[in-house]
């Protein structure tokens, strides 16, 4: 029997002079301690198959004596300040590119080393802080690619990148081509099995001093959309990743060097997906920087009656607003520039400055 716990989810939030003004009479406190506050928060406690909520203000937390929510909050209130070097003040743009045939949104459109380094090129120059570099797809019903042909496909990119002005993330799940990455230069593996697909990756990301995404999946990639089933998919999430980041940890992986992505997409139905996406101030909790990826993905077309994936950009934009505004500090898309402009209007609109 899984044992009772606590989880916290900041609603309430405020922005911009408001949240300063609120935290300093002591109204509201600090998200990820970042710009935006949160006046109350929804306590849980429990498990996945059995919980109770109860509202706070964000006064009756900071007062409580719980030693363990005490620590809860304390992680959930603690400025994240850089992940793989990069500022963390405002949400960084990670720039998808696919050197891959098969890929859900843009397969063959970058699987030439010459389209894929002219790809992080323009993605770099539309804004983006980090390029992520993948050869094996992982949309629902792909199959694995053997690490030589994943090395293959993406080495010849990460040698043309030299040089170049965002930083290079290697999205694989195999230990052998974060290695081939991190010598050619990339600071972030991001790896969609948070390390459990190879488990030679902890000692490869330990030794290679790479930062980490570990990512929540249901399933391989193959089956994962095949009849995905939670008790509670927040709590399961929050859960596993928890579990993950511990791992990284007695790895000797720094906890400052590792961010979580509750893998929107992967083994998940649209009502899964929606209920991440509206909790993902919970997933402070974690404290870690937060990575969201919505970017053209089949819920957001199913919301919107749109089969065509280029289609779905307004519904990705929405979903780069949702996350930003519950203070996710990573955002990965296929626009980047759609997704810079999103941030500069909504961020001049609720803060009051021009990015």
């Amino acid at each position: 029997m899984a044992e009772a716990k606590l989880y916290l989810r900041p609603i309430g939030l405020l922005c911009g002079p408001l949240a300063e003004a609120a935290v300093a009479d002591r109204l509201a406190l600090p998200l990820a301690g970042g710009p935006i506050a949160f006046t109350a928060a929804v306590l849980i406690e429990g498990t996945a198959r059995n919980s109770n909520r109860r509202l706070f203000t964000a006064r009756s937390l900071a007062e409580s004596r719980d030693e363990g929510l005490r620590a809860l909050l304390k992680r959930v209130t603690a400025h994240r300040s850089t992940f793989a070097g990069l500022a963390l003040e405002c949400p960084l743009i990670m720039g998808i590119v696919n050197v891959t045939p098969d890929s859900f949104s843009d397969g063959g459109l970058y699987d030439s080393k010459e389209a894929a380094i002219a790809h992080a090129a323009e993605l770099t120059a539309a804004g983006a802080d980090i390029v992520d570099i993948g050869g094996e797809s992982t949309r629902p019903g792909s199959d694995a690619v053997n690490e030589a042909e994943e090395i293959a496909r993406v080495l010849p990119v990460l040698e043309g990148l030299r040089g170049l002005n965002a930083v290079i993330s290697i999205d694989t799940r195999k230990a052998a081509v974060a290695k081939a990455a991190a010598k050619e230069g990339a600071k972030i593996l991001n790896d969609v099995s948070a390390l459990t697909y190879d488990p030679s990756s902890l000692t490869v990301a330990a030794e290679a001093g790479l930062s980490l995404v570990l990512m929540h999946a249901q399933g391989e990639p193959k089956t994962m959309q095949d009849n995905p089933r939670y008790d509670d998919v927040v709590l399961e999430v929050f859960d596993y990743l928890e579990a993950r980041i511990e791992a990284a940890e007695a790895a000797g992986i720094d906890r400052a060097e590792i961010a979580a992505d509750p893998g929107l997409g992967f083994g998940k139905t649209l009502a899964h997906n929606l209920a991440l996406l509206a909790n993902i101030s919970l997933f402070h909790g974690l404290g870690v920087p937060l990575l969201i990826g919505a970017s053209r993905k089949r819920f957001i077309g199913g919301l919107g009656q749109e089969k065509e994936r280029r289609a779905r950009e307004p519904g990705s934009h929405a979903a780069v607003i949702a996350a930003a505004a519950q203070g996710a500090q990573i955002l990965r898309v296929h626009d980047v520039a759609g997704a810079r402009q999103t941030l500069a209007v909504w961020r001049a609109a609720t803060f009051g400055v021009e990015n």
